[in-house]
């Protein structure tokens, strides 16, 4: 694919999320896994350019059933920039979004620049601090309905994010107890083990992605580390929340609303 057909795709799939109108999905072989990465660089381009700073990435297919169904045997990844933070306890406007969904995740924030392929020891010295989270995902195709390429073009379906309070327990992560709500009822309940086995191998994964692909995350960087349970769709008049551990081993919980 020529440099100006991926400005092309970027472009359509830019204007889809920033104007909250859905396409269609490319045509099967369309373009290729790499070249998928390199329009989703180019779409969030016209996010800097308009005055966005990029903040971190995400990580997705994170749980081995998530890659059989989809066909895979690998991680994909897409960018965070500062324009898709939400704040947290919050009223989240869903009119930004085409068909908005939500999954529970936990987040870290980087200490030290990520520049090269870490080790699962090395991993916790290169953070500061881990926080329970929400991932808004929001494809940009019509009725939900991509392949592989497409979402990753798409910047892996991320939309927004909810991060709660920060804290250092990174000890908390094994096999925590992870239950999303919607006002008040419990509609996903699982564990972080479905999160690669463990959390912090999310950030091992990250810096193999991000060395591949030439990149460096620098300090005070966000990494949401996928999902831990399947996404719920969102409607008006939610209060969600997502709560991760309990007692003193929880990592806390994390919470917004969505408008009327």
């Amino acid at each position: 694919m020529s440099q100006s057909k991926i400005a092309q795709v970027a472009q359509i799939l830019d204007n889809a999320a920033h104007t909250a109108q859905e396409v269609d999905q490319f045509a099967p072989g369309h373009f290729t896994l790499p070249e998928a990465y390199e329009i989703q660089r180019a779409s969030i381009d016209h996010r800097v350019q308009r005055g966005e700073k990029m903040v971190g990435i995400k990580l997705g297919f994170t749980s081995r059933a998530k890659m059989i169904q989809m066909g895979v045997d690998s991680l994909i990844w897409g960018l965070l920039t500062d324009g898709m933070l939400e704040e947290e306890g919050a009223v989240v406007d869903l009119k930004r979004y085409i068909h908005a969904r939500v999954e529970p995740e936990v987040c870290f924030v980087t200490r030290k620049a990520i520049d090269g392929p870490l080790t699962a020891l090395e991993a916790v010295d290169y953070l500061e601090a881990v926080a329970p989270a929400m991932e808004l995902i929001d494809s940009r195709y019509r009725n939900f309905k991509f392949t592989l390429e497409d979402v990753v073009a798409d910047n892996c379906s991320s939309a927004g994010l909810v991060v709660g309070a920060w804290s250092r327990k990174f000890d908390a992560l094994d096999n925590a107890g992870v239950r999303m709500q919607i006002n008040g009822r419990n509609v996903q309940v699982g564990s972080t083990a479905a999160i690669l086995g463990q959390p912090l191998r999310s950030i091992v994964q990250a810096s193999r992605l991000l060395h591949g692909a030439g990149m460096s995350l620098p300090a005070g960087s966000l990494i949401m580390a996928g999902a831990a349970t399947a996404a719920e769709a969102l409607a008006p008049g939610m209060t969600v929340e997502c709560h991760i551990g309990s007692g003193r081993s929880s990592l806390g919980s994390v919470m917004f609303h969505t408008g009327a």
